[in-house]
């Protein structure tokens, strides 16, 4: 599905925080001549979705009664319409939304010290953004187990419905300076 940055569908009200929290200092490489964290907080805001700090108390999310979406700062060209899109259907489906890319690296399997076969990359996905909470999910957790949004999923995997959604290929993470210029190759207006 293709997004138009112009045409953000208005989700239900959620709130939101853009974690660069862990990242090093990567949050605040330039994109566009702008920091990674700036466009996944206008990304946000541009989503319909209330920014509060990540040291926001618990119990005040849950008592806005609100879904909670978690946006990766290293993914910050994530489409606000994408955003929107998965608090929507967190609120129909009442399932975590995750965002999610195909991986493209080569996978080994580990078998002690030795390196095993290789995995197929049709079994494998990339978490990145966005990660929502339905209102129901926020109220039954005591806050955020972490910040790491590959741990987070696993974590929630075994207690709540997940549904996967594929992200657009701007959605990605990065991981360097290197995937920060693949990527503003990748978002430059034509």
């Amino acid at each position: 599905m293709t997004h138009d940055p112009y045409d953000v569908p208005t989700p239900p009200p959620a709130l939101g925080t853009v974690v660069e929290e862990g990242r090093g200092s990567l949050p605040f490489a330039l994109i566009h001549g702008e920091a990674l964290v700036a466009c996944a907080s206008w990304a946000l805001g541009d989503a319909g979705v209330l920014p509060v700090d990540v040291g926001t108390e618990w119990a005040g999310i849950v008592e806005s009664g609100e879904p909670y979406v978690l946006h990766d700062a290293l993914c910050p060209m994530t489409p606000a319409a994408f955003i929107a899109e998965c608090v929507a259907a967190a609120v129909e489906t009442g399932s975590v939304v995750v965002g999610v890319r195909p991986v493209t690296d080569t996978a080994k399997r580990i078998d002690g010290d030795e390196v095993g076969a290789t995995v197929d990359r049709a079994e494998l996905l990339a978490v990145v953004s966005p990660i929502v909470l339905p209102a129901a999910v926020v109220a039954a957790i005591d806050g955020l187990p972490t910040l790491d949004f590959a741990d987070l999923v696993t974590q929630l995997r075994g207690q709540f419905p997940l549904d996967l959604r594929e992200a657009p290929a701007s959605a990605a993470r990065v991981r360097d300076a290197d995937d920060v210029r693949l990527l503003e190759a990748l978002t430059s207006p034509q």
